[in-house]
């Protein structure tokens, strides 16, 4: 496995891929959701951080969202599952149905 030298945030993760960041928060929020070691915490200080992602986390969140919206049933099954907020969910199939 080679050496990580660099992580991206995960606000600039989504801008990546085109997603709703809160949506990316709740699901990488539980880091059994990705393989260990995608998910990294940068310290900004003494009370703040911020998650970001390796390539390889970015690849997989990619795909696991992907495959999720091969169907609009698929879709809200994988919302009701990976998000824990009735509101968040509500936000992003309200876009779905657009």
């Amino acid at each position: 496995m080679a050496a990580v030298t660099h992580v991206r945030t995960i606000d600039y993760v989504a801008k990546m891929l085109g997603e709703d960041v809160e949506l990316l928060e709740a699901i990488i929020s539980n880091d059994d959701n990705l393989t260990y070691g995608n998910i990294v915490s940068v310290y900004a200080g003494a009370d703040e951080t911020v998650t970001a992602l390796t390539d390889d986390g970015i690849e997989e969140l990619k795909q696991m969202i992907r495959d999720a919206r091969m169907t609009t049933a698929l879709w809200h099954e994988f919302l009701e599952d990976f998000v824990d907020d009735a509101e968040l969910v509500a936000r992003i199939k309200a876009k779905t149905t657009r």
